[in-house]
């Protein structure tokens, strides 16, 4: 009989469980759900209580393409190209650093990661005017470098894949160097393959943060057709008028891009969050 009660409770708690997870979910839903709906309304049903629009207009995302003064697909464009050099090179450039600090020894590697891993509690804006400062010297201003360099080296991305490197067995290393592999080779054929759920992790988390990005960019660029995304979207207010049914309808395509990655890397992500957690 103690049993059986014994089961019963932990059923009841895990339904429970299920169930307030469940209304969570469906509470971080909603402003999605919203978003989209109004996407698919005129902009007179924007400000009406009903959520379902009378008749849902689908040409609305076809019109943000010709809306005059917006130049949606360019700064499609935009984010996507710097998001994605910005990712390849914080993945290689953290890569790098992590395989010198997890796998090389030298004299003051140790001290040398922790002064690195410091910049870390530096707020964004204090690197701000020295990286515009740098920009202005090397005539980076308004152009497509001068985003991409001053994002390209992360000292979270090098933390995250030292962490995952130093779980690798070093016992690979010395088999490596048997075999006559150089340092290079070490990283490039042994371990980069081996740190693949951690490069997924920063891929991820490097093209969200960088397609999302907007003080840097709004800092850096003058150009209309430089804009990215957050940049261009204050244009669906201030070119003609508050257009927010287009203006929903242009944050829905947006966020196409990060849904695509979370869901294609979503087990890749949990690995390499889980396994670089743990100390080696």
């Amino acid at each position: 009989m103690f049993k059986k009660y014994g089961t019963f409770s932990k059923v009841a708690k895990l339904l429970s469980l299920n169930i307030a997870l469940a209304l969570i979910a469906a509470t971080l839903v909603l402003p999605f759900t919203w978003m989209i709906l109004a996407s698919v309304k005129t902009l007179e049903e924007i400000g009406l209580d009903s959520w379902l629009p009378r008749i849902f207009q689908w040409n609305n995302y076809a019109d943000v393409f010709n809306v005059k003064g917006i130049m949606f697909g360019r700064w499609y464009w935009n984010s996507i190209f710097v998001a994605s050099w910005v990712t390849f090179l914080q993945v290689f450039t953290s890569s790098l650093a992590a395989f010198s600090f997890s796998r090389l020894k030298w004299k003051g590697r140790d001290k040398v990661f922790l002064m690195y891993l410091g910049t870390m509690m530096l707020p964004g804006l204090v690197m701000m005017i020295p990286n515009y400062q740098n920009m202005i010297r090397f005539g980076l201003i308004n152009t497509y470098p001068g985003l991409i360099l001053p994002a390209a080296f992360s000292a979270f991305g090098t933390f995250l894949m030292r962490q995952f490197m130093m779980n690798i067995p070093h016992s690979l290393d010395e088999a490596a160097e048997i075999d006559g592999a150089s340092k290079w080779e070490l990283y490039w054929n042994v371990i980069l393959p081996l740190s693949r759920p951690a490069i997924v992790t920063l891929t991820i988390f490097s093209f969200m943060g960088n397609y999302n990005s907007m003080f840097w960019p709004l800092v850096m660029m003058k150009s209309p057709d430089k804009y990215t995304l957050p940049i261009g979207m204050l244009a669906f207010d201030s070119s003609q008028g508050q257009q927010t049914n287009l203006l929903m309808a242009a944050v829905a395509m947006s966020v196409i891009p990060m849904i695509l990655i979370f869901v294609l890397m979503q087990k890749q992500l949990v690995k390499g969050i889980m396994l670089g957690g743990v100390k080696g």
